[in-house]
């Protein structure tokens, strides 16, 4: 790195004479060269490199240095918001425990696929050695979320089977760490409990991997409560909710005062920001998640009240929430505190833009009499059970597919965070994994939990005992999968390969194939509902197992598909778990699928460079894939 030019005397070739003092790199100052070895253009390596070549530049690369700081945030921008501004690090043993972290982040989630292919993945339970390692690194867990980010956001269309375990274990860290912050707030004293920051914590913990925080969620509850004063300012400038300030406990303690908040309030969330009620897709979950009742101006009745109730404490109005049967509430005061006759209450209907009902008008909303507890107030941990309680409701009604069993799990967990002991849902929650077929030894847990509480259950608790331990069994000798080659003569009759984009022809959904049997494997029963027998071939043909474009996975009849004209990306969770990446045309299986489909890949191949490939003679034009026999017979949903 050190350079001298001509010696002494000497004339250079362009006939000037040169500086008789010998002139090097090192002798510049060193905020020039750390300016210099600042430059995008230089990696990591190469300031290793520059730092081994002498003392000087060993010194300016020292790792409390501008350099390594500046190589650490170009690699990894998303960690500068755990470091304050010009704070004093050693960024060469960050960045050196960052790197190991991404490699042994790496080696686990590629280990992932090959132990797991044929379970059904449950982080849980899969990640417990792997992440023991991780942890005996003692790094920062932010480590391991950036590193799985990095994952994630790479090429799109590559490294699918790495980015869908890279996903499911992201999801599991932040519900770990959400679930840490939950218990936090539930030890908190009850007149601490913030509802809306409950709400945030569901939210949070349904939705890890969305951009969900309590300052997001507060600044925007603020924006609103700013739209309110400036309405109640029209009305009433010297109006005291009006010089309340953030943080502030105000107050109101007059009727007229509070009865203008209000009125503001209704104005601004129904009138003018358009908020109401979703009467027509009730059961959707998005409705309960405060982060889309503040996106979509959409809500159920608690998650309304949740946000009325804040709006309304913050300028001075103490609202309270009542668990009304089958219609949540809040409750209004209308007498000196204290009182506790549900006559001197009025009630407000946030999902029916904050009407005023008396106690007897209340009864109208749900058709029949209640006694007077219903309308007592109710904990902020009581908010968040019924909370919980409705999302549990809607995994429940879900169409058994794997986003509904995600929810039902998540919601249990929650559920169980805050009562622990409900006997009830400890067996939902044994019997969902049960049926699932995963973390046999949680199971085992859970019903010696039951056991302990409730022995009476010991009917429902022994059967799942015998029946899990029998699994647990299963998995110490596990079945070698079968390995189906096309070239087996058995096999002769199955025309289509895992990996091609297909299209059914009777339903028109686009799928993707994962997998095919020479025959129907369905029971009787299945042949019969699904009326297999209808089909020109029944069940004496191939058929394949599709992930659909709407998140479904379906058992289709070869006569019933064909390969896609346009193919296109199949949007379904688990494509990763099967394909490593999107060819254009169709997907390329990982190493765990092409073991069970060997011949497969070379077939797909082949059909694409037949139907997407072949050029018409003397033009440029794609030639279309021929048109398969037409075919009117029902498709064979899973």
């Amino acid at each position: 790195m050190a350079t001298s030019v001509a010696g002494e005397g000497q004339t250079s070739l362009n006939g000037i004479i040169s500086d008789p003092q010998t002139k090097k790199l090192t002798d510049l100052p060193t905020e020039l060269l750390e300016h210099i070895l600042c430059f995008p253009v230089l990696k990591h390596v190469d300031i290793c490199n520059v730092s081994c070549c002498c003392k000087r530049l060993h010194d300016v690369c020292h790792g409390r240095g501008k350099v390594w700081g500046h190589q650490y945030k170009l690699r990894w921008p998303r960690l500068q918001r755990f470091y304050r501004q010009n704070e004093s690090c050693d960024w060469l043993k960050e960045y050196k425990t960052r790197h190991r972290v991404g490699i042994q982040i790496r080696r686990t989630v590629e280990s992932i696929s090959k132990r797991f292919f044929t379970e059904v993945p449950c982080v849980g339970q899969v990640l417990g050695d792997s992440f023991a390692e991780i942890e005996s690194l003692g790094m920062p867990e932010h480590f391991c979320e950036d590193e799985l980010l990095f994952i994630l956001n790479s090429d799109k269309r590559k490294s699918l089977t790495l980015k869908y375990y890279a996903k499911k274990i992201l999801y599991f860290l932040r519900q770990q760490n959400i679930l840490r912050s939950l218990k936090t707030f539930l030890e908190q004293p009850a007149e601490q409990q913030s509802s809306i920051e409950g709400a945030v914590l569901v939210d949070q913990y349904c939705n890890p991997l969305a951009d969900v925080s309590l300052d997001s969620i507060s600044a925007q509850v603020d924006e609103i409560t700013e739209k309110v004063k400036k309405m109640l300012r029209i009305k009433n400038p010297s109006h005291p909710s009006l010089r309340m300030a953030q943080g502030d406990c105000l107050v109101v303690e007059d009727f007229d005062l509070q009865r203008q908040v209000v009125c503001a309030l209704n104005s601004v969330l129904y009138e003018q920001l358009q908020y109401k009620g979703n009467e027509f897709d009730y059961y959707n979950p998005l409705n309960s998640y405060i982060h889309q009742v503040l996106l979509r101006h959409t809500g159920i009745p608690i998650s309304l009240s949740v946000l009325y109730m804040t709006l309304a404490r913050k300028l001075g109005v103490q609202l309270e929430p009542v668990n009304f049967p089958n219609h949540f509430l809040l409750r209004w005061c209308q007498k000196p505190r204290g009182s506790e006759d549900i006559y001197d209450f009025v009630y407000i209907d946030a999902f029916g833009k904050g009407k005023q009902l008396t106690a007897k008008e209340c009864e109208y909303l749900i058709g029949h009499q209640v006694t007077a507890d219903y309308y007592s107030a109710i904990s902020t941990t009581e908010v968040l059970l019924r909370m919980v309680g409705n999302l549990l409701n809607i995994g429940k009604r879900g169409e058994g597919n794997e986003k509904s069993y995600q929810l039902l799990r998540d919601s249990l967990d929650l559920y169980l965070t805050i009562n622990p002991d409900n006997v009830q849902y400890l067996l939902l929650q044994a019997r969902l994994y049960f049926h699932l077929g995963i973390w046999p030894e949680k199971v085992l847990d859970i019903l010696q939990h039951i056991q302990a509480l409730d022995p009476s259950q010991h009917g429902a608790v022994g059967y799942l005992v015998q029946h899990t331990l029998e699994h647990i069994q299963h998995k110490k000798h596990p079945v070698t999968p079968e390995v189906k080659k096309r070239t087996a003569p058995e096999h002769l009759e199955v025309q289509y390969s895992v990996g091609l984009i297909m299209k059914h022809k009777r339903s028109g959904y686009n799928c993707v194939i994962y997998g095919w049997d020479p025959k129907c494997t369905m029971s009787q029963e299945w042949i019969t509902t699904m009326r297999v027998h209808q089909l020109s071939n029944g069940a004496n043909q191939p058929f394949y197992n599709v992930l659909v474009q709407d998140g479904t996975c379906r058992y289709a009849a070869q006569e019933n598909l064909e390969p896609h004209s346009a193919p296109l990306e199949i949007g379904h969770p688990e494509v990763g778990r099967y394909f490593s990446e999107f060819a254009d045309n169709h997907y390329v299986a990982n190493e765990e699928l092409q073991t069970r489909y060997p011949e497969d890949m070379n077939e797909t191949l082949g059909t694409v460079q037949e139907l997407y490939h072949r050029l018409t003679p003397g033009s440029g034009t794609q030639v279309q894939p021929p048109a398969s026999d037409q075919n009117n017979h029902q498709a064979m949903a899973m």
